[in-house]
């Protein structure tokens, strides 16, 4: 079953048990893809819909940062929530020693060796590591193994 499909089957399943959150979070992301489906005129693939979710964290945690400074309980904890729905479609997620193993390897591969070679390792790592880890986290590994 792929991605698409399992996110149209969990949203149905949320109608009929009338769970409105996660209804709601689902509806929000299959409008996404359907988005980027018109624009692009193609079937998305499930790397396609990782990235569509990822964006869709990203968005939320930017959210949450916001309401954060007008203190806004409530709006933090919904983000939260549609974060939670979300995370459960992305691939298991490196752990730091997984993460900072596979960050060596590229940097071996790209014959890195200081921080000025941080693009390199970047690009590399950005693409072997889609859905396992963010740019955020694969970025302060680089920097912490190149200084």
């Amino acid at each position: 079953m792929s991605l698409k499909e399992k996110i149209s089957n969990d949203l149905k399943e949320a109608m009929k048990t009338k769970d409105v959150a996660k209804r709601d979070a689902l509806r929000l992301l299959s409008s996404a893809m359907k988005q980027i489906e018109v624009d692009e005129r193609k079937e998305l693939s499930d790397e396609d819909i990782i990235k569509i979710i990822q964006k869709q964290i990203k968005q939320r945690e930017d959210s949450i940062e916001q309401y954060k400074k007008a203190n806004r309980e409530d709006l933090i904890e919904k983000e939260q929530t549609e974060i939670d729905y979300y995370k459960v479609y992305l691939p298991k997620q490196l752990s730091d020693e997984e993460l900072q193993e596979e960050i060596k390897v590229v940097i071996n591969e790209v014959g890195a060796t200081s921080i000025k070679d941080m693009g390199k390792v970047m690009g590399t790592a950005s693409k072997k590591l889609a859905g396992k880890a963010d740019g955020k986290r694969i970025s302060e590994v680089v920097k912490s193994i190149l200084s």
